[in-house]
């Protein structure tokens, strides 16, 4: 850590930035400024210091201020450049990592006067602290052996299943206050969990700095920034490396779709609408109160696809879920009539969104081909997850909010009424594969009101844990990747509540670990059937059986996989009434093993099953030339395999 003696005068003409540089990122194509604006520590003219790089094109003046030069916005004035970038530099030798500081900008308008964050801050103060930290990022990785092979784990016929972690409230040591684990803590007791789970991926809500902890970090300031609540960026990197090395995959979420209008952030940068777009049926969010980037600005796609790139970088992340995508894409999102502004061809879709967002996937893509970008989006736009070439925005995967909505609607309705609502059970395969779709039963499921999962659930307790093993076990069974927030996997009883830990001690009851060991089960099948994976985004990897029996709330499909020719048979019972001599139709003969069967005492059900299998009769049904005569227990889900 730097000392705190006053630092040397500013030296000028130092630089890291070209003329071309500066020329890609006036034209927007420049997606490596993070290693270029900011704070970098540094020997220039034989002195050791710190390099500062802002952008603020209608400051009158800018110096750095902090903790090594009193905050005096005298000490250290920045110099713009002589090309009218609107970049301001300066050198200023004693300045090292630990030194805290902010720009001190005097705008050209107004004289309006304000000390900012750095947008490119690589470390920021706890809140409620508001500076920026001088920091270095060297880290020596050992996750060699993932990179190498991350292409086959993210690829779209991979098994992808997701955990989603929010860091301050998925463990907390009650000995101390219930504190936050630290990411090192973290790093010690998530990646063994995680892999002993059988989960492929870990999904964090967002780390980046974020100055409200009850946004859960969807209120981003600092976008090269790890949160410091939980560590140093070193302490962040570990965690993910130590991922890594257990075999897990690490998706951030990340948020260029709004941003808070904190008074150290991107907000009125220079007293102007620098980073927002200046009219606010454009650039606020009446819904969030929050401002949205102008996309149509080089200079802030510049900003944007640098921080996209600087995670996948810099931190080796292996996939980014952007959020609410839908806001981006639609210039009347949130808003009623006349508080938005159509586009140049009187629609209401967000041209310069889509622009950017298409560019984005593309750099993604081009840099870093074995990673995934996976779309929240809530509408039907068309080829979300589709190349740009073809029209597409260019994600990889897209979330699939219309699946999420009708399942939990339906699994909240009591077993009576569920035949009269069988299509909201059906209806998804109609699009399944019109995207590459992960099924989410995300954070959003379990606040606000919602319920937990497990409380959604209609029936006596015992019921509740029997619609959710059947509800998990459909998801697994149907076509997607999967994604579930933690929690979820053991049956949490309360409401998420981002201020505490987990109820964990629930393990100490049966349903609880029973549940647990069936999603572990899930995960472990899943993985191993390629039948279950391989087609999650391909049509030939599915096949009705029957979708027509809504009378006995019971559905049946083949899952098939290309590769070889391996098929898997699931049959849902979504009432609690046991179905005996059940007859489904199968495509060959033999012996079926009953691979999972929900209903397993071992899972907490009451154990109705078929003894392991069942032998295939010369009996049609459903159009095909064998059958099976199943026991289907009450509320449940089994799946079956022909024997070779």
């Amino acid at each position: 850590m730097a000392g705190r003696n006053p630092a040397g005068p500013v030296v000028y003409g130092v630089s890291r930035l070209t003329d071309y540089d500066v020329y890609l990122f006036r034209e927007g194509h420049h997606f490596r400024l993070y290693e270029k604006l900011g704070a970098h520590p540094m020997e220039a003219d034989g002195l050791q210091g710190t390099l500062f790089a802002v952008w603020a094109p209608n400051a009158e003046r800018v110096s750095v201020i902090g903790d090594f030069n009193g905050w005096d916005p005298g000490a250290h004035p920045l110099a713009p450049r002589w090309d009218g970038s609107g970049i301001w530099e300066g050198f200023v030798p004693g300045v090292g990592p630990g030194n805290l500081y902010k720009y001190h900008i005097v705008s050209r308008f107004g004289g309006y006067t304000v000390d900012k964050g750095d947008p490119f801050a690589f470390f920021w103060e706890t809140p409620p602290g508001t500076a920026s930290i001088v920091w270095d990022l060297r880290y020596e990785w050992g996750d060699e052996a993932w990179l190498r092979t991350r292409r086959q784990a993210n690829a779209l016929d991979a098994p992808i299943s997701i955990y989603e972690v929010h860091l301050g409230s998925w463990r907390r040591v009650p000995e101390a206050g219930r504190r936050f684990l630290t990411y090192r803590e973290m790093a010690e007791a998530l990646p063994r969990y995680v892999k002993e789970m059988g989960f492929t991926h870990v999904e964090f809500l967002p780390v980046m700095e974020h100055p409200f902890y009850g946004s859960w970090g969807y209120q981003t300031v600092g976008y090269f920034a790890p949160t410091s609540r939980y560590g140093l960026p070193q302490d962040f990197m570990f965690l993910i490396d130590s991922l890594h090395q257990h075999g897990i995959g690490v998706i951030l979420d990340w948020v260029p779709s709004h941003f808070p209008g904190d008074a150290h952030g991107l907000a009125f940068f220079d007293g102007t609408h620098l980073y927002e777009h200046a009219d606010p049926r454009k650039g606020f969010h009446p819904e969030w109160t929050s401002y949205v980037f102008n996309y149509g600005r080089y200079e802030v796609r510049s900003f944007l696809i640098s921080s996209a790139l600087f995670w996948l970088d810099v931190y080796h992340a292996d996939g980014l879920r952007v959020d609410a995508v839908a806001s981006m894409l639609y210039l009347d999102y949130g808003r009623q009539e006349g508080e938005w502004i159509p586009n140049e061809y009187g629609g209401k879709e967000n041209l310069e969104a889509i622009a950017f967002l298409r560019r984005l996937n593309e750099e993604v893509y081009r840099s870093f081909p074995d990673v995934q970008t996976i779309a929240e989006e809530s509408t039907a736009w068309p080829m979300v997850a589709r190349p740009t070439y073809v029209g597409g925005l260019g994600f990889g995967l897209k979330w699939n909010m219309g699946w999420m909505h009708d399942t939990l609607t339906y699994f909240s309705k009591d077993p009576i009424y569920r035949k009269y609502h069988h299509d909201q059970i059906t209806f998804s395969i109609w699009y399944a594969f019109s995207e590459n779709f992960v099924l989410p039963l995300s954070h959003d499921e379990v606040v606000h009101g919602k319920g937990s999962l497990l409380g959604k659930m209609p029936g006596d307790d015992g019921q509740k844990f029997a619609h959710l093993r059947a509800l998990l076990g459909y998801m697994y069974g149907h076509p997607g990747k999967k994604l579930l927030f933690m929690g979820g996997e053991f049956g949490q009883w309360r409401e998420w509540n981002h201020d505490d830990s987990l109820d964990w001690h629930l393990l100490a009851y049966t349903p609880h670990r029973g549940l647990q060991q069936w999603v572990r089960d899930l995960n472990e099948l899943y993985r191993r059937e390629p039948a279950l994976h391989e087609g999650d985004c391909d049509s030939a990897g599915f096949e009705w059986v029957d979708f027509h029996d809504w009378e006995q709330s019971v559905i049946s499909f083949l899952r098939k996989a290309q590769s070889s020719g391996d098929i898997v048979l699931v049959v849902c019972n979504f009432t609690p009434v046991p179905r005996f001599d059940y007859r489904v139709g199968v495509p060959r003969p033999g012996f079926w093993r009953e691979l999972l069967n929900s209903d397993a005492r071992a899972y907490g059900g009451g154990g109705y099953g078929n003894l392991g299998g069942v032998e295939a009769s010369l009996v049609p049904s459903h159009g095909r030339p064998y059958s099976l005569s199943l026991t289907l227990p009450p509320l449940s889900v089994l799946f079956l395999k022909p024997s070779r």
